[in-house]
């Protein structure tokens, strides 16, 4: 991005940024039709101040566009400091608190802790030991058990707990619930019912309400920044801004999309299918069909996690005993050393190797039926399958796309691969500053979507 353009003639660009654990990345994007300007990776400053990293990412990347940076726009997002913890307290596990782990993970969140039905001291005390940033409290259909929302609104209040709850419940008891918490200086926010009827699973407005918890409460208390600009310029957890954005890409294909991101810890997967007569019938969940969905795999990457690839490729027989072996050595050197660099082409085949089989096992486990449902994901009609994260991002692109392509190849995990997709990779960091734009400039989002991701292709493809 760094050719001699001269200054740019237009105005109207805004700068769109992922400050991320380990790398902060930044986009400066054309509102008028998407085009990418300029672009920028350094490292995120969190042992200082995130702001460090994040000025001069944006000093680059204006200059790589020749652009001024002063006078745009700031869309940013973020996963520092680990992101956004969360945990789920339930009515039922096959129900209420499946679909409240649901909400959670489509609001960018990690979920890591769900608990269902009565909370006694025991359980409050595992919620606790979890360290969540936030609690997502729910239980009950509007007009269905309300007693158990309130049992555990009053356990968490009697607890002292200061960790700010999103009451997303069975509406005839909600407001109770609220004056409970409150009353005993419980940071409460009210969303409506993410599950108001069985089958029906309402994620907007706790999705949303996780959102601005998020903004207000968790981005300002990590301290990633000494002053308060930081906090005033993020609007989303990263993981929520690229779920956006896979919604614009999967409503400008006008069909079924697959995004899996790859990480150095986590192996995210992101699906948007398109509602049709999957929504009836004896497939349909109890907890509510997901038709915009992601899902973490916290055991599934090629740093930190490597070794617990190794070891789940094995049990799903992907991987014979003599490479296994081999595998688990190059992976346990990962785990130790998770900053290491490929050094040449055996670092790199064992990167790939990782990711693939990352990729797969992720994939694998996101189509698969959960609690709660008779089916799981049907991803045959997937028309294209992005590949994101740094180990695919820095890898030669053919080989890159390779690594994406074993998914679709994957005809012995126990679903149904995609009939005819297509295999890209996200190099750019697209996905994350298209959905930072969606809302408030479709075209721009949709106009990056289609330059990055579908070159060469038509409108409407």
């Amino acid at each position: 991005m760094c050719g001699a353009w001269g200054w740019a003639a237009v105005t109207s660009y805004a700068v769109c940024a992922d400050v991320g654990s380990t790398h902060t990345k930044v986009l400066v994007v054309d509102l008028a039709d998407g085009a990418l300007l300029g672009t920028a990776s350094v490292a995120t400053t969190s042992a200082t101040d995130v702001m460090v990293g994040l000025e001069a990412a944006v000093g680059q990347a204006t200059a790589a566009g020749r652009v001024a940076g002063g006078r745009a726009p700031w869309y940013v997002c973020s996963s520092a400091g680990g992101g956004l913890r969360l945990a789920v307290v339930g009515y039922e596990e096959l129900v209420t608190a499946e679909a409240g782990r649901r909400v959670g993970l489509s609001a960018g969140a990690r979920v890591v802790h769900v608990a269902a039905g009565r909370l006694d001291a025991s359980a409050v005390a595992a919620v606790r030991a979890a360290r969540p940033d936030v609690v997502l409290l729910v239980g009950g259909t509007d007009g269905g058990d309300g007693e158990v929302l309130l049992h555990n609104a009053g356990r968490l209040a009697r607890a002292r707990w200061r960790v700010p709850v999103v009451l997303a419940g069975n509406v005839e008891v909600r407001e109770e619930a609220r004056e409970v918490l409150a009353q005993r200086g419980v940071p409460v926010t009210v969303a409506e019912n993410v599950l108001p009827d069985i089958g029906v699973l309402r994620p907007g407005p706790a999705r949303e309400a996780i959102r601005q918890v998020f903004l207000r409460h968790v981005i300002g208390g990590k301290r990633l920044s000494r002053g308060r600009r930081f906090a005033g310029l993020v609007r989303a957890a990263t993981p929520d801004a690229v779920l956006s954005g896979v919604e614009a890409l999967a409503d400008h294909l006008d069909g079924d999309l697959l995004v899996v991101d790859v990480g150095g810890a986590t192996t995210d997967v992101y699906s948007a299918l398109t509602a049709d007569e999957r929504a009836e019938g004896a497939g349909q969940p109890v907890a509510g069909m997901w038709w915009r969905s992601r899902t973490v795999e916290g055991d599934l990457g090629v740093r930190w996690s490597a070794p617990d690839v190794v070891r789940a490729a094995g049990a799903e027989g992907l991987l014979g005993e003599d490479e296994q072996r081999s595998l688990a050595q190059a992976a346990a050197v990962r785990a130790g050393d998770p900053g290491l660099l490929p050094a040449g082409p055996e670092d790199w085949a064992v990167d790939r190797r990782l990711a693939g089989l990352a990729a797969t096992l992720a994939v694998r486990r996101h189509a698969r039926a959960r609690p709660g449902e008779w089916s799981g994901r049907d991803l045959r009609d997937v028309r294209l399958v992005v590949g994101s994260g740094g180990v695919l991002r820095h890898d030669e692109p053919r080989q890159a796309r390779q690594v994406v392509t074993q998914i679709l190849d994957d005809h012995g995990g126990g679903w149904p691969v995609p009939r005819a997709a297509r295999a890209v990779v996200d190099v750019e960091y697209v996905l994350a500053a298209a959905g930072l734009l969606a809302g408030e400039h479709p075209q721009a989002a949709v106009g990056l979507l289609r330059r990055r991701l579908l070159t060469g292709e038509p409108v409407g493809w």
